[in-house]
């Protein structure tokens, strides 16, 4: 035996595992700064600051005084909790555009339970939330069970919900809703700044631990990332989509419930009008904190952003149709940008 050889050989392989460990430690250790990586985290809040100091220079007495941030953050709250109802079925690849209506069929089942037939409002929020639950089987059965597209089904939905809050209101408004809902989410305030604010930030932060630390938000995510992929690897993609259009109704009606809080009636149509800026702060979103996938962090900076904008533009005098372009240019720019992050960068 060649013992020589032999020894050449294992040298040359000691060598090569060498060389291997050492370009493994290089790529295990991150450079101590990397502005392109920093900058797509964290650009919305950069934005966010900008849109603050520049329209404070025009408006200094408003939009730097408190009191101007803590309406807003309050009243706001109702379109935090539509835009997490947004992003959980988004983030197992189907759409929701029934959520606003939702949210108007919660608000009027609480306003007529409690103000017509004279429940108890925290009877009338019960069924208000099981209200949500039963849009969100019903979206997930067409959705599933029959293969329909999920934009076709909750888009009819959402027709069809907006057809039955005028039927049930009798197409006018019901006001008169107990004040002890009214003190729960607007009137109580911490730090001058109404209640509600704080359910939609605890609201946030379960659902970012729900997708970043536990195992039903991981499937979730992987369902999201392809549906045949997840099925060979033996996730239910039929029960993930299902939990996540339920529970996005849910939560649609749960914003119902702040919604009808702020304003101590209900009506028809109003509801409607906040699919948009839910859209436009989902999709902008997830462009921010983690870049490539729609996540509650990220949801919550936009929705503020976006109302920072709407009332900075209010305080320049700035006619009401501006808000439209507003919200309707964020979205279209937002799902642009987030498609160019997850062109080249995959979700996580």
């Amino acid at each position: 035996m060649d013992h020589t050889n032999t020894d050449d050989r294992v040298a040359a392989l000691e060598a090569r595992i060498r060389d291997l460990e050492t370009q493994t430690a290089a790529r295990s250790v991150k450079p101590e700064f990397e502005w392109k990586t920093w900058a797509e985290k964290y650009g919305l809040l950069i934005a966010w600051i900008a849109v603050i100091i520049i329209m404070g220079a025009f408006k200094p007495a408003q939009m730097f005084a408190w009191n101007s941030y803590a309406t807003m953050l309050g009243s706001n709250a109702m379109v935090v909790v539509l835009t997490l109802a947004l992003i959980i079925p988004l983030t197992t690849g189907d759409f929701d555009l029934s959520v606003a209506a939702t949210m108007g069929l919660s608000s009027m089942v609480i306003a007529v339970l409690n103000v017509k037939m004279g429940l108890p409002i925290s009877s009338a929020i019960i069924a208000a939330l099981l209200t949500g639950v039963a849009v969100g089987i019903v979206n997930a059965f067409f959705i599933i069970y029959f293969g329909v597209f999920s934009l076709i089904v909750t888009l009819g939905t959402g027709y069809f919900i907006s057809g039955l809050i005028l039927w049930v209101a009798d197409s006018g408004t019901v006001a008169g809703v107990s004040m002890s809902l009214i003190k729960a989410v607007i009137l109580t305030r911490f730090l001058g700044i109404p209640v509600g604010f704080y359910y939609a930030l605890l609201l946030t932060g379960a659902i970012w631990y729900l997708f970043q630390y536990t195992a039903l938000g991981r499937r979730m995510l992987f369902v999201g990332r392809g549906r045949e992929v997840a099925r060979l690897s033996g996730v239910n993609v039929n029960r993930m989509r299902a939990g996540a259009l339920i529970a996005s109704s849910t939560l649609a009606a749960f914003a119902g419930v702040l919604y009808t809080g702020m304003r101590g009636v209900a009506d028809p149509s109003s509801a409607l009008a906040f699919l948009l800026p839910a859209f436009a702060a989902a999709f902008l979103g997830s462009t921010t904190i983690y870049p490539g996938r729609f996540n509650a962090p990220g949801a919550f900076v936009a929705v503020y952003f976006l109302s920072t904008g709407i009332m900075g533009l209010n305080f320049l005098g700035v006619d009401s149709f501006v808000q439209n372009l507003f919200y309707g240019g964020g979205l279209v720019l937002a799902v642009a940008i987030s498609q160019l992050i997850r062109g080249r960068k995959s979700m996580d």
